[in-house]
C-alpha cells in the first residue's frame, strides 16, 4: 500500500477536486513537517481558538470550556450544533478553522494512527527493547521454548517474559511475552533483552545447527556474553552432548538439561517400571496432578523432622534439600541458614503453605 494513513486522511479531507490546488500543496507541505512541531501547532491552535472565541463573541460562548467545546467539535468535523458563533467576526474565524484547523488537526490524527501502528509492526517485528525488571529471559525459539513459555506461564501468570530469537515475527502473542529480534550471541540483543535486570535465563540448543558439537558451542558462546552483562544471574542451559558440560566449568551456569539423555532415561524408566514417566511426567507439568514447588524455611522449624511432619499436615511432602531428596535420613538434622526446600503438593495447598509464611 503505497499511501501511509496520514496520505488516506489526508486526501480524505482535501478531495480529489474540491479545493484550490495551492491549498492542496499547503497541506501536503504541512504533513510532511517535524511531528513535535505539528502537534505543537495544533495545540497552540486549539488554544489559541477557545480564547479568541471567548473574546469574539462572549454572548455565545460565556466561558472557557463552552469555548473550547465548540473548537474541538468544529476541528474534528464532529459539530453538534450546541455552540455556533452568530457575529460576522466569528463566523469568519470559524471558516479559518474549517480550512486551517480541520487540516491540521485531521493529520494530527493521522499521524497518531500511523504511530500505533508503526509501535505494533515493530513489537511484533522484535525491534522494541524490554525495560521491565526480574523477567525471565528464553534463549532461541522451538517446541521445547514454546513448552517452556506454557510451563512458566502456569507457574505464574504475571511473570514477564522475554523471548530472543531469529524469527521475522513474534510466534507468541500474549501480553507477558516480549519478542526481541536477534542473535544471543550478539551483546546488544541481549541488551535489548534487558539482561542485566532479568531473574533468570533459559538457553535453548539451536535445532537449526546439526553439529552437536557446534550446537553447544553456540549456547557456551551465549551464556558467557550473558555472564559477561549480567553478572550474578540464573543460568539454565539444554547441552546435546553431556560430556560438553566441561566446556562451561569457566561460566557459572547453575543448571544443565541434557534433552536426549532425559527422554532416553524415561523410555528406559518405562519398560522398567511401568507408570514411572506418568509420574514423570506430573512433576514435570503443572497441566496435571501434583506439582513440585520450592517453599521457603519457616522460622518455627528448627530440623528436617518439624519441616516434613508440619508440611505433611498440610497436605505437602517434604521430598528435597537442595540437589539432596534424602531428607527421610536426615530428619535429625538442623536445617542450614539458606537452604532451599522442596515439596509436591497441589496449587491451593500449595498457595496456602505460602500464605502462612
Amino acid at each position: 500500500m503505497e499511501e501511509n494513513i496520514g496520505e488516506i486522511i489526508y486526501n480524505d479531507i482535501v478531495g480529489e477536486g474540491g479545493m484550490d490546488i495551492l491549498f492542496r500543496r499547503f497541506l501536503k507541505r504541512l504533513y510532511t513537517l517535524n511531528n513535535w512541531l505539528i502537534f505543537l501547532s495544533s495545540g497552540l491552535l486549539i488554544i489559541c481558538s477557545t480564547i479568541l472565541m471567548t473574546l469574539i463573541e462572549p454572548q455565545t460562548f460565556t466561558n472557557y470550556f463552552d469555548s473550547f467545546w465548540w473548537v474541538m467539535t468544529t476541528v474534528t468535523t464532529v459539530g453538534y450544533g450546541d455552540f455556533y458563533p452568530v457575529s460576522v467576526a466569528g463566523r469568519v474565524y470559524a471558516i479559518f478553522l474549517y480550512l486551517i484547523g480541520i487540516g491540521l488537526i485531521g493529520i494530527v490524527i493521522g499521524k497518531l494512527v500511523e504511530g500505533f501502528a508503526q509501535f505494533r509492526v515493530k513489537q511484533e517485528e522484535g525491534k522494541m527493547s524490554y525495560n521491565g525488571r526480574n523477567h525471565i529471559v528464553v534463549v532461541g525459539w522451538s517446541k521445547k521454548a514454546e513448552h517452556a513459555l506454557e510451563e512458566i506461564r502456569l507457574a505464574d501468570p504475571k511473570k514477564e517474559i522475554v523471548l530472543v530469537a531469529m524469527l521475522e515475527k513474534t510466534p507468541v502473542k500474549h501480553d507477558i511475552v516480549h519478542f526481541v529480534h536477534g542473535d544471543a550471541a550478539d551483546e546488544a540483543v541481549l541488551e535489548m533483552a534487558n539482561i542485566k535486570d532479568a531473574k533468570s535465563v533459559i538457553i535453548f540448543a539451536d535445532d537449526s545447527i546439526e553439529d552437536n558439537q557446534l550446537t553447544d558451542g553456540k549456547s557456551l558462546l551465549i551464556a558467557t556474553g550473558i555472564e559477561r552483562l549480567a553478572g550474578d544471574l540464573h543460568i539454565t542451559v539444554e547441552l546435546k552432548v553431556e560430556k560438553h558440560m566441561d566446556l562451561f566449568k569457566h561460566v557459572s551456569v547453575d543448571e544443565f538439561i541434557i534433552s536426549d539423555e532425559m527422554i532416553s532415561r524415561m523410555a528406559a524408566q518405562a519398560v522398567l517400571s511401568k507408570g514411572a514417566t506418568t509420574i514423570y511426567s506430573q512433576l514435570m507439568s503443572r497441566k496435571v496432578g501434583e506439582d513440585l514447588y520450592q517453599i521457603p524455611v519457616s522460622s518455627e522449624w528448627v530440623t528436617y523432622r518439624d519441616a516434613f511432619h508440619h508440611l505433611l499436615e498440610k497436605g505437602a511432602t517434604l521430598i528435597s534439600s537442595g540437589q539432596d531428596m534424602n531428607i527421610n535420613r536426615r530428619l535429625e538434622e538442623n536445617i542450614p541458614q539458606g537452604a532451599i526446600l522442596y515439596i509436591i503438593c497441589d496449587h491451593d495447598t500449595y498457595i496456602k503453605l505460602t500464605a502462612e509464611q
